[in-house]
C-alpha cells in the first residue's frame, strides 16, 4: 500500500517523501519554530544620550551583518548538502554574496514576474503542494560576540528572508519562518561561544508560506532585508505598546504606556525601577513618571504609567510633530538599559462616513509602495527610501499605502519624521487562488490556513504598532474574504481601538471599516458620492500609472473634492519595476517579465506602474499629480476685473507659511508682479484683485497670470523656495493677427509625377499619386530628411493602456493610412501672388480628408486640414495630423505652448503656457516599455533650428496645434513594428505561442535600448491625439470627452516658415498665414 502511495505521488509530481513526513516548509500549519513572539523594534543602549538618537549603529549592543557572505544555490533542494550548517563543512570554494539582495540579482537562479498566478504553479494550484524540485540558497557567515554579551540575552535580527528560512548557530538548528516580509528574531543564547561563531541560514525559495505571498511584484528570493545581532540584559523591557492619542477636544494628549518587563534571572530581580522620559524634539524635558516592581526568577511583568499632555503638538502629514520617548531600566542603583521610540500625538478615526485625522475630515492623496531597487532587488537602502519620500513630497503625496506586507523598520521612522499616513498591510495575498468561498477556492476563507493568516496579521501589529505614521491596518490584499480575514479583523480590534481596519476584498462586509475598492472611474466616484455610503470612500488602488498614463485624473479629483464621503485614494504605484541590465552592446535598459530564463512565467511589463522610472526619474505624470494634490487653489471669480478667489484646503496649515506671488505676463514677458500677502487659515477663502485694467489687446500678445507658492524656510524633505502649488488664468485680452503679406510670384508646374511650386528663392515639389510635400528646399536648405515628406497621420504608437483596453485592435483600420495613403483627387490654381493646391483623400469609416498647401512666393506654406466624419462611424481615431521628417541637425527645439513636461489633451493641468526650450533628443521620455511619448498640447507655434542661430522651420498653427518632435519615428515606438518576441505568458507546459494569434492582440518585448536616435527629427503635427485614460491598464479607454470620433468633422491648420536663424523667427510668430 505504502509503494501504491508514493507511485500516486509521484505520478503528480509531488515528492512522496515530503508528503510521508512533511517538514516546516511543506506544512502550512506550521509557519514559525522557535521564532521569538513578534515585538517592536527596538535596540538597547548603554547611555541615555546616545540612546536619544536613535541610530542603532551607535550602541554597543549592535553587531551588522550585512556585507558578504558565503553561499552556495541549488536549483533543487534535494542535491543541497544537508550538513552544510556545520563550522567543518568547507566553505571556502563557496561563492560569495552580498547581504542583503536577491540571489537572482547576483547571478543565481531565475527572476520571475506574475501578476495574479503562482509562479511556480500558474495553472490549477493546489496548495499547500510545492513543485517537487525546489531552489535553495545556502548562505555562510562568522561573527566574533564580545564577551561581555555573554551575559545578556543575545537575538539574530533577520528583517526579511524570502521564503522559508532555517537558522543554524555554531551546527545547532535555531529555529524556522516564512513571513518574509516582517521581520524574524531568534534568541541565541544557548548556542552561543566565545569567539567565533558561525552562522548558517537555508532558504528555500518556496514554502508554504509563498501561497500566501502572491503580490504584483518580482517573485526573487533570499535576504532581503538587513541582518544583524543585538543584545539586552537580563532584566530588560521586552516589549511596550505606547497610546498616543488626543482627548475629545483634540488639544491635550493622552499618553499611556504598557511595558512588559521580564526578568530571566534564576533569582528574585529585587527591586527595579521601570521610567519614561518624554522630551521634545529640541531636547526639552516634557514629561517623566516610573513605577517600582520586584519579579520573581524567569517572570514577566507589565506595567502601566499613564499621563495628560497639555497643549501638546499635534502629528499629522502636514506637520509631523514628534516626541521623543526614553525608556530606562534602573536595577541595583543602575541604569541598566535605555531605549528610544519617537512618537506623535495624533487621531485616526471613523466617524460615520468620513474618516478624521486629529478631529477633521482628510483626503488620502496616496500611493502604493512595492520595494524596489534596479539593482540589489527588493532590498531598498535609506538613501532610496529618503529620496522616495522627498518625491513623494514635492508631488504633494501625503498617504503611502504599503502593498503588500509590512515595511522596513527606516521607513516607519523616516514616515513619522518627514510626515505620511501609512496603511499597513499584512504580507498576505492568495490572489492565484482568486476568491471562490467554497472549499479549493480562496486561502481567506479555508481554516487550516487561519494560523498562518493570523501569524502574519499579528507580525504586523506588534512590530510597527508604535509608530503615529501608522493610521490604518489592512488585512492584505486580493485574497478573498472569509472566516480567517473575519478571525484577523476582530483580533485587531480587540488589541487596537485607536486605528481603523480596512480590507478591499471585505468590499462593504462588516470586516471593514473603510470601504476601500480598486479602480474607480469618475462617473463610479460620482455615484458611490451620490449613494452617501455608510462608511469612508478611500480608493485602495485607483489611477493605474502603467507606461504613459494618468490620463484623467483631475476628473477623478473634481469628484473626489465635490463629495465628504470621498477621501481619495491610493494610485497605483509608485515605482516601475524594472532591473537595470546591460545589453551585449554595451547599451543599458531596464528588464522586466520575461526577460530571464526559458519560457519563464511571466505578465510581461504589467509591474512597471508608477510615477517614477526604477531609477527614480519622475514620469512627466508627476507634474499632473502634484497639480491636482496641491493644496492652495487658485480660482478665476472675474477675469476682466481681474478677481481670484485662493482657497487654503490643507487641514492643519496656514498659507503664512508661503510666499504666494502673482505674475502677469504678456506671452513669455512678466509685464507686473506682485506679492499676495495671505495668513489664510485652513479651509479659508479670499478674493484678490489684481492690476490688469492697463492690459491692452496688442498684435501677436496673449496675457496670462501666473501664481506660485512657494516655501519660505526648508520644511523636512523640501527646501526653501520650492513650488507646493501653482497655476495660470488665459485672460480674455486679444487681438487679430497680422495678416502675413509678401511679394513675388511663383511658378507652378506639373509632370506625371509632381506638381511643382518655385521661383528663385524656394522649391517645392508634391507627389500627384500620395499628395504628400516630397521636396521643400528655400534658400538651397532641404527641409525634407529621409525622403519623408509632409503627410497626413492618424497614428501613434500603442501605449500600454492602449493595449490593456484593445485600442489597438478598435483603431487599427487607422493605421494602414497612416503609412500608405494615395489622393482621390489633387488639383492645382493660381491665386493672386500664391499657388493653392489641393487634395483630397478617402479613409476608413467612409470618412473624408482634404488638404489644401497654400504657397507663398517667400516659400511660406500655409496648410489647411478638413476632415469629414461619417455620421453613422463608431470609430475612434488615435489621432488626426500630419507628419513630415526634417534634418537632424534641426533639433532645438522651442515653442510656445504646454510644457516643460509632455502632456495629452487628458493630462495637461499640471503644465502650464509658456515659452520652453529642449531639443528633440530630450522632448521624449524612456518608459521601460517604449511607446507613445513626447507630446505637446496648445501650442501657438514651434521651432526648429540648427542651434540657437543656424536656419530651422518655425511652424504656426492657425490657432493652437499638438505636436511630437523627435529624433525617432512613431514606428520607432509602436511594438506591432519591432522584431521582437512577443510577452508570452508561458503559464503551463507545452503552452503554444501563436505569433499568428499574438499579433495585435500582445505587447511585444521591447525595451528602451531598442529605439536609437534616427538621422532626422520626426515631427508630428496634430489637431489632437486622442487622451491617454489612466483608470486602468486592462480595460478602460480614455473618457468620450477626449476621444476622437469618426462621426465628427474638424477644420484645422497651420504654416510652416522657413527661417534663417532664430531672430527671423520672432518676427514672424502671431501672424495671420
Amino acid at each position: 500500500m505504502k509503494k501504491l502511495l508514493i507511485a500516486a505521488l509521484a505520478i503528480f509530481g509531488i515528492d512522496a517523501s515530503a508528503q510521508l513526513v512533511r517538514p516546516e516548509w511543506q506544512d502550512e500549519k506550521v509557519v514559525a519554530v522557535n521564532k521569538e513572539q513578534p515585538r517592536s523594534f527596538l535596540m538597547s543602549y548603554h547611555n541615555r544620550d546616545i540612546a536619544a538618537k536613535g541610530d542603532y549603529t551607535k550602541s554597543e549592543y549592535y553587531l551588522a551583518l550585512n556585507g558578504m557572505w558565503k553561499f552556495a544555490y541549488f536549483d533543487d533542494h534535494k542535491k543541497r548538502p544537508l550538513d552544510f550548517y556545520k563550522p567543518t563543512y568547507d566553505v571556502s570554494r563557496w561563492d560569495n554574496i552580498k547581504v542583503p539582495g536577491n540571489w537572482e540579482r547576483q547571478g543565481y537562479g531565475t527572476a520571475i514576474y506574475t501578476n495574479h498566478s503562482y509562479e511556480f504553479q500558474p495553472r490549477d494550484p493546489n496548495p499547500p503542494v510545492l513543485p517537487n524540485a525546489v531552489p535553495v540558497g545556502l548562505y555562510r557567515t562568522t561573527f566574533d560576540i564580545p564577551i561581555s554579551w555573554l551575559s545578556r540575552d543575545v537575538y539574530l535580527h533577520l528583517g526579511g528572508v524570502k521564503s522559508g528560512t532555517y537558522v543554524y548557530v555554531n551546527g545547532q538548528k535555531v529555529g524556522y519562518s516564512e513571513d518574509s516580509k516582517s521581520a524574524a528574531e531568534f534568541c541565541l543564547n544557548k548556542y552561543l561561544k566565545d569567539g567565533q561563531n558561525t552562522l548558517a541560514l537555508e532558504v528555500f525559495r518556496w514554502s508554504t508560506g509563498s501561497y500566501l505571498e502572491c503580490q504584483d511584484f518580482w517573485r526573487i528570493s533570499g535576504i532581503e532585508r538587513d541582518v544583524y545581532i543585538y543584545s539586552q540584559p537580563k532584566t530588560r523591557i521586552e516589549d511596550y505598546y505606547v497610546t498616543q492619542t488626543l482627548d475629545e477636544n483634540y488639544t491635550n494628549g493622552l499618553f499611556k504606556i504598557d511595558m512588559c518587563v521580564i526578568n530571566n534571572f534564576n533569582l528574585p530581580s529585587g527591586y527595579i525601577q521601570v521610567w519614561y522620559e518624554l522630551e521634545d524634539m529640541q531636547g526639552n524635558l516634557v514629561d517623566y513618571s516610573y513605577a517600582e516592581l520586584e519579579m520573581e526568577p524567569n517572570a514577566r511583568d507589565t506595567v502601566r504609567l499613564e499621563r495628560t499632555i497639555k497643549n501638546v503638538r499635534k502629528w499629522s502629514a502636514e506637520d509631523p510633530q514628534l516626541y521623543n520617548l526614553i525608556l530606562k531600566i534602573k536595577k541595583g542603583g543602575v541604569f541598566i538599559e535605555y531605549i528610544t521610540q519617537k512618537i506623535g500625538f495624533r487621531t485616526s478615526e471613523v466617524r460615520g462616513n468620513q474618516y478624521l485625522v486629529n478631529g477633521k475630515p482628510v483626503f488620502i492623496k496616496g500611493v502604493n509602495y512595492h520595494e524596489h531597487d534596479e539593482v540589489t532587488g527588493h532590498y531598498v537602502s535609506e538613501e532610496t527610501l529618503r529620496k522616495d519620500m522627498e518625491l513623494m513630497k514635492k508631488m504633494n503625496i501625503n498617504a503611502i499605502r504599503l502593498s503588500h506586507y509590512p515595511q522596513q523598520r527606516r521607513f516607519y521612522e523616516l514616515a513619522d519624521e518627514y510626515g505620511f499616513y501609512v496603511c499597513n498591510e499584512a504580507n498576505i495575498e492568495s490572489h492565484g487562488m482568486y476568491y471562490d468561498l467554497h472549499r479549493g477556492g480562496s486561502l481567506g476563507n479555508n481554516p487550516d490556513w487561519l494560523t498562518a493568516h493570523m501569524e502574519r496579521t499579528r507580525n504586523m501589529y506588534y512590530q510597527s504598532k508604535n509608530y503615529p505614521c501608522v493610521m490604518f491596518w489592512s488585512l492584505g490584499n486580493e485574497a478573498g474574504n472569509g472566516y480567517n480575514f473575519y478571525q484577523t479583523y476582530l483580533w485587531l480590534k480587540s488589541v487596537d481601538t485607536t486605528r481603523p481596519v480596512q480590507y478591499e476584498r471585505a468590499i462593504l462586509e462588516w470586516n471593514t471599516d473603510i470601504f476601500c475598492p480598486q479602480y474607480p472611474d469618475a462617473e463610479t466616484l460620482r455615484e458611490w458620492g451620490i449613494m452617501k455610503t455608510d462608511r469612508p470612500y478611500i480608493a485602495s488602488e485607483y489611477a493605474h500609472a502603467m507606461g504613459n498614463s494618468t490620463g484623467n485624473f483631475r476628473d477623478l479629483w473634481e469628484m473626489i473634492y465635490k463629495y465628504p464621503n470621498l477621501q481619495g485614494g491610493f494610485i497605483w504605484d509608485w515605482v516601475d519595476q524594472g532591473f537595470l541590465e546591460t545589453h551585449e552592446d554595451g547599451t543599458e535598459y531596464w528588464a522586466y517579465g520575461g526577460d530571464y530564463g526559458v519560457r519563464s512565467p511571466s505578465d510581461g511589463n504589467f509591474l512597471c506602474n508608477g510615477l517614477v522610472n526604477p531609477d527614480r526619474t519622475p514620469h512627466p505624470a508627476a507634474t499632473e499629480v502634484k497639480k491636482v494634490h496641491q493644496y492652495i487653489q487658485f480660482r478665476a471669480v472675474d477675469l476682466g476685473k481681474g478677481q481670484f478667489e485662493v482657497r487654503n484646503i490643507y487641514d492643519f496649515t496656514n498659507l503664512d507659511k508661503y510666499l504666494i506671488k502673482y505674475s502677469i505676463r504678456a506671452n513669455e514677458k512678466v509685464v507686473k508682479e506682485g506679492v499676495l500677502n495671505l495668513a489664510l487659515k485652513p479651509g479659508e477663502t479670499k478674493v484678490v484683485t489684481l492690476p490688469v485694467a492697463e492690459l491692452k489687446p496688442a498684435v501677436g500678445v496673449e496675457y496670462f497670470v501666473n501664481f506660485t507658492a512657494a516655501l519660505k524656510a526648508n520644511d523636512g524633505l523640501l527646501k526653501k523656495g520650492w513650488v507646493v502649488a501653482n497655476d495660470q488664468f488665459e485672460m480674455p485680452i486679444k487681438s487679430e493677427k497680422t495678416q502675413y503679406t509678401t511679394k513675388g510670384s511663383v511658378k507652378i508646374t506639373q509632370d506625371s509625377e509632381y506638381i511643382m511650386v518655385a521661383n528663385s528663392r524656394f522649391a517645392l515639389a508634391l507627389n500627384k499619386e500620395t499628395g504628400f510635400l516630397d521636396t521643400y528646399n528655400v534658400n538651397g536648405q532641404e527641409y525634407i530628411a529621409d525622403d519623408f515628406g509632409l503627410r497626413p497621420n492618424f497614428w501613434r504608437a500603442m501605449t500600454d493602456n492602449d493595449f490593456g483596453s484593445g485600442m489597438q485592435k478598435h483603431v487599427l483600420v487607422w493605421r494602414k493610412p497612416s503609412k500608405s495613403l494615395k489622393v482621390s483627387s489633387m488639383n492645382v490654381e493660381q491665386s493672386g501672388e500664391n499657388a493653392l493646391v489641393t487634395a483630397q483623400y478617402s479613409l476608413p469609416e467612409n470618412c473624408s480628408l482634404t488638404i489644401t498647401y497654400k504657397v507663398y512666393p517667400s516659400g511660406v506654406v500655409n496648410v489647411g486640414y478638413k476632415f469629414k466624419g461619417y455620421p453613422q462611424s463608431k470609430s475612434h481615431i488615435p489621432r488626426l495630423g500630419m507628419r513630415m521628417r526634417i534634418p537632424a541637425a534641426m533639433e532645438t527645439l522651442e515653442y510656445f505652448g504646454r510644457g516643460p513636461e509632455e502632456n495629452y489633451t487628458d493630462r495637461k493641468y499640471g503644465t502650464e503656457v509658456g515659452r520652453w526650450k529642449t531639443s528633440a533628443l530630450a522632448a521624449g521620455f524612456d518608459y521601460v516599455r517604449p511607446q507613445e511619448n513626447g507630446h505637446r498640447t496648445d501650442t501657438r507655434w514651434l521651432l526648429l533650428t540648427k542651434g540657437t542661430k543656424g536656419a530651422g522651420l518655425l511652424i504656426e498653427a492657425d490657432k493652437l496645434l499638438e505636436f511630437n518632435a523627435l529624433r525617432n519615428s512613431v514606428e520607432d515606438f509602436d511594438a506591432e513594428d519591432s522584431d521582437k518576441d512577443y510577452q508570452w505568458n508561458n503559464f503551463c507546459q507545452g503552452e503554444k505561442n501563436n505569433p499568428a494569434y499574438a499579433k495585435w492582440e500582445m505587447r511585444k518585448q521591447t525595451h528602451i535600448n531598442d529605439v536609437t536616435p534616427r538621422n532626422y527629427v520626426e515631427v508630428c503635427l496634430d489637431k489632437r491625439q486622442m487622451g491617454l485614460g489612466g483608470d486602468d491598464s486592462w480595460y478602460s479607454r480614455p473618457y468620450p470627452k477626449y476621444m476622437i470620433n469618426a462621426y465628427e468633422s474638424f477644420d484645422w491648420g497651420f504654416t510652416l516658415i522657413p527661417v534663417r536663424n532664430a531672430a527671423e523667427a520672432e518676427k514672424m510668430t502671431g501672424r495671420k498665414y
